[in-house]
């Protein structure tokens, strides 16, 4: 059976309309959602330990005489890691080697040793960069269970300097990810928690007497988990709410039309609501990806998932030109950005928005989900607009430096008091004023 996906044309009257129709997705915050995990918060600020207990007992069916006992210790992480076959622990210690490298590569080139300049009168000014503290890290359990989210949350926060990373990630009836376990070894983590849910979130969050309060929570979760991130931000910090999966695939119609099929396949897969999207100036090529789409889904193990979600939300879409796909490129800033072409830099120059760029034909977006080196958690639903993806600078804060010389207290305070007398605030001017030289 053929799939119903969307084909649309940039030359059709009610292009932009049609368009709008497939991106348009709202993250509707279930009511119930949001009820329940206010109550489990408020549940676990009060009561701590005995309130994470409880909800892991009935949602995770774990049985626990006290959280102390969810722990995992770092041997048992090791043992996970010197039990995986040769080939899976050489492929997650070479991942995570490359994630590092390039962590550590964006540290040295995002400004993350500060500055500090000094003025004619004396006067210093400067920016000093700190790591956070304490950094949470939540990571889905249960069916879907994800290595490579461990590594690309917790490798750059260590290489940020965060002293103390702490992972959660909930072992519904007992079964424990030894893949999960040993990115977790590898990537540094200090100490890890198996609960999850909102009360995981919320453990981290206000800190209960077993653990510690983290300063951002990071990761991936439920709507649950969604909805709790949503609640605690402003008492700790966190990276983003993410939304489903997407790609969009700008093709000069040159590249194997089976490989751009299983590239929209790679996001359709996560999820129903997840959304890939063709563009392309070549209606005979457009006609070869979809013929590729309906003869290679059935060999897909989530041939049902990606079924509904090309139905749904996906689209191949005719447009009159590169130039053309670039531009509807940056009104849609998608997480993944597939440039499939033989000059991608040249289409690259006129991108503004896109969480991740994969330029020329050989960049498959999987690569950067598990071993290119840049993060994979990256911004959806439109954010791409106005945020990055998860970075070093993410654990990283900046404290501005002011150190004024008497000269330029002179000069300064002169200003500042004239200010301060203008918005009503004597106090203000008169703490300029009282270092005014007689």
């Amino acid at each position: 059976m053929s799939i119903a996906i969307r084909k649309l044309d940039s030359a059709d009257a009610g292009f932009r309309d049609q368009l709008s129709a497939v991106l348009a997705f709202e993250a509707s915050e279930d009511e119930a959602i949001d009820r329940a995990a206010a109550t489990i918060l408020a549940d676990v600020k009060a009561r701590g330990d005995a309130a994470v207990l409880e909800y892991t007992q009935r949602f995770d069916r774990l049985q626990a005489a006290s959280v102390a006992a969810l722990e995992i210790g770092k041997d048992a992480l090791q043992a996970a890691l010197a039990g995986l076959p040769e080939a899976r622990r050489h492929a997650l210690q070479t991942a995570a080697d490359r994630v590092r490298a390039y962590h550590e590569r964006q540290k040295k080139e995002c400004g993350s040793d500060g500055f500090l300049y000094r003025e004619a009168d004396g006067t210093e000014l400067g920016q000093k960069v700190t790591p956070l503290d304490r950094v949470g890290i939540y990571v889905p359990g249960g069916k879907a269970a994800y290595p490579s989210s461990v590594l690309m949350n917790a490798i750059p926060a260590k290489v940020a300097g965060v002293q103390e990373v702490i992972m959660v990630v909930p072992t519904p009836d007992g079964v424990k990810n030894e893949l999960v376990l040993a990115a977790a070894a590898i990537a540094g983590v200090d100490r890890v928690f198996t609960i999850g849910g909102a009360q995981a979130v919320g453990a981290l969050a206000y800190g209960t007497a077993t653990i510690p309060q983290v300063d951002k929570i990071v990761g991936p979760g439920n709507a649950y988990v969604a909805a709790a991130k949503r609640r605690v931000f402003g008492v700790v910090g966190i990276d983003m709410i993410a939304g489903p999966s997407e790609i969009l695939v700008i093709c000069d119609g040159a590249t194997d039309p089976d490989w751009i099929a299983m590239d929209l396949f790679s996001q359709a897969e996560h999820d129903e609501l997840a959304q890939s999207i063709l563009l392309c100036p070549d209606a005979d090529y457009i006609a070869k990806v979809e013929a590729s789409i309906n003869r290679l889904l059935d060999d897909m193990p989530r041939k049902d998932v990606i079924r509904t979600s090309l139905t749904d939300r996906g689209a191949l879409v005719k447009v009159r030109d590169m130039a053309e796909a670039c531009e509807i490129a940056n009104m849609i800033a998608a997480e993944h950005l597939e440039i499939s072409a033989q000059e991608a830099q040249q289409w690259a120059d006129q991108i503004r928005h896109a969480g991740a760029m994969f330029l020329g034909r050989f960049s498959s977006e999987s690569l950067g989900d598990y071993c290119a080196g840049p993060n994979h958690v990256l911004p959806t639903s439109r954010t791409a607009r106005f945020s990055s993806p998860l970075g070093v600078y993410d654990f990283q804060k900046r404290s501005s430096i002011i150190r004024v010389s008497e000269e330029g207290a002179q000069t300064l305070g002169k200003i500042a008091a004239e200010l301060a007398y203008g918005e009503g605030l004597q106090a203000h001017a008169r703490s300029a004023e009282l270092r005014l030289k007689k």
